[in-house]
């Protein structure tokens, strides 16, 4: 019999670093997780340590493998996910991080955004890299760093220093500073690359003022890009799958055709449509990007990130109080027939796509006097299905396409009403995975397919198994009404703080 084989998925995310063996099968084994500090040095601003990511990653690592008890020669292959647009920079001569990672959350570089803007650059940012020119991406991080570490700006140019996000910043780490590497999915998030030409570009790194000789070398998202260091397993593990967490999930939940699509339901929620080889321009609020490069033949999709999902059911326990637990949230659901006429908007931090309204603020309307508990926490759920209707209505403008299958994760989708009431009001197919760590098992999926693990797109269908299908049911007037009334509520909303009070 010969003996198994492993893949290891490191999945390093905002708040912890978590690490994952799959089988060949497609199934986890073993997982070890670390949490990590948050450091915020004044309102709007997040770090985080490099140093204090790379060791939650290697003991995550150590505690997965401690508990799967596997011989290393078995583990065939390395596959890194990571916290998109989170920017490092560290000096070559030392492998030491110059200033804490500036995450992907921190507001610090909005001032410089909107002088870009004013100067007219929102048209060039967004024909070039797919974006939108924010301070959520990793570009005005590197100049901020660059212009507040005292001679940062003299190293950089003479060549010393490296700039990546964490999946490069692992890297790195893990063979022993020989490599400095990103994939296309890492590389499309970062203002700084042409995910036309497949190159950083000039003009970019010119307004932002990143010297070229910072930039990782872009690779494939499925192929070696690396070995450990012998100091850290003994053996050679070949690296050899890396993409940023979304399209992870989106690769990982077997979006491999165009028109295929994943949601992640999360604090907030991630839509994913894989595009195919042709980047769709958005005219509807949402950003172009790589999903991932295989043999050098790069995937597009279309992306669309709403700020607010599952934080909407923290907000009922931890705020209202209107629970105890999230699981409760779909027995009162079903509790009532409907809402009542009741609308939860969760613009708690503003609309995001495909509205990217600053100044909207979350609003409950349609209350009378017979409203109560059970309206509200249904329709605190429903809004994350409407607020997923929103942008998936833009990305079948966008692209054309009608969507007739969504596939789904996350924890929140784990409740059977949520998932019923996205079908009914998508009217489509929603199919929920029995493995729900999609994003590392997409990192997974990308090393194994690379090392023969899985020896092509066949055996990884295979392994992707169907926890639960939700068709949908619900007439089409009602579903019309109800999202007629959805979008009432959310004009509601739009526009409610003044500037000058943000």
């Amino acid at each position: 019999m010969s003996e198994a084989n492993y893949v290891l998925a490191l999945d390093q995310g905002t708040t912890s670093s978590r690490a994952i063996l799959f089988d060949q099968q497609g199934l986890p084994v073993a997982t070890g997780q670390q949490e990590f500090r948050q450091i915020y040095p004044q309102p709007g601003w997040v770090e985080h340590d490099p140093e204090e990511i790379w060791q939650s990653q290697w003991q995550s690592i150590q505690a997965c493998l401690a508990q799967a008890n596997v011989p290393i020669e078995q583990i065939k292959a390395i596959g890194i996910t990571n916290q998109r647009e989170t920017t490092v920079v560290w000096d070559r001569r030392t492998g030491k991080a110059i200033y804490n990672a500036i995450v992907w959350q921190c507001r610090r570089t909005a001032d410089v955004c909107d002088r870009l803007r004013a100067q007219g650059f929102t048209s060039t940012f967004q024909e070039k890299t797919g974006l939108v020119l924010d301070a959520y991406f990793s570009g005005t991080k590197v100049g901020w760093i660059l212009d507040h570490v005292p001679g940062a700006r003299q190293d950089a140019e003479a060549g010393h220093l490296a700039f990546g996000t964490i999946d490069s910043w692992l890297i790195y780490k893990l063979t022993g500073g020989k490599k400095h590497v990103t994939d296309y999915s890492n590389a499309s998030r970062t203002l700084l690359y042409n995910i036309h030409t497949l190159q950083w570009d000039a003009d970019l790194l010119n307004i932002l003022q990143v010297p070229q000789n910072m930039c990782p070398t872009v690779v494939d998202s499925s192929g070696i890009a690396g070995y450990t260091d012998t100091q850290w397993f003994g053996n050679e593990i070949p690296i050899a799958g890396i993409a940023g967490d979304q399209q992870a999930a989106l690769f990982g939940q077997g979006c491999w055709t165009p028109g295929t699509a994943k949601n992640t339901y999360g604090t907030g929620s991630f839509l994913l449509m894989n595009t195919g080889e042709e980047p769709v321009p958005s005219h509807q609020g949402l950003v172009t990007t790589i999903a991932w490069g295989i043999n050098g033949q790069v995937t597009y999709a279309l992306e669309g990130s709403i700020f607010i999902t599952g934080a909407v059911v923290q907000w009922l326990r931890d705020e209202l109080q209107l629970i105890h637990d999230a699981k409760e949230t779909e027995d009162i659901a079903l509790s009532v027939p409907d809402t009542g006429g009741v609308y939860v908007v969760p613009a708690f931090v503003g609309l995001g796509a495909p509205y990217w309204d600053s100044y909207a603020r979350g609003t409950i309307v349609g209350l009378t006097r017979g409203s109560n508990r059970a309206h509200i926490v249904r329709a605190a759920l429903e809004s994350i299905a409407y607020q997923s209707r929103d942008v998936l209505e833009a990305m079948m403008k966008d692209s054309g396409r009608q969507i007739s299958m969504l596939r789904v994760d996350g924890g929140a989708i784990a409740n059977r009403f949520l998932a019923q009431f996205q079908a009914d009001l998508l009217n489509c197919t929603v199919e929920r995975p029995q493995v729900t760590e999609t994003t590392a098992m997409g990192a997974a999926f990308l090393a194994g397919l690379a090392t023969g693990v899985w020896p092509g797109f066949e055996p990884l269908a295979q392994a992707w198994k169907r926890d639960a299908l939700f068709y949908p049911s619900m007439a089409e007037d009602t579903r019309d009404h109800l999202y007629q009334q959805w979008q009432r509520a959310v004009e509601r909303a739009k526009n409610w703080i003044e500037p000058s009070e943000m």
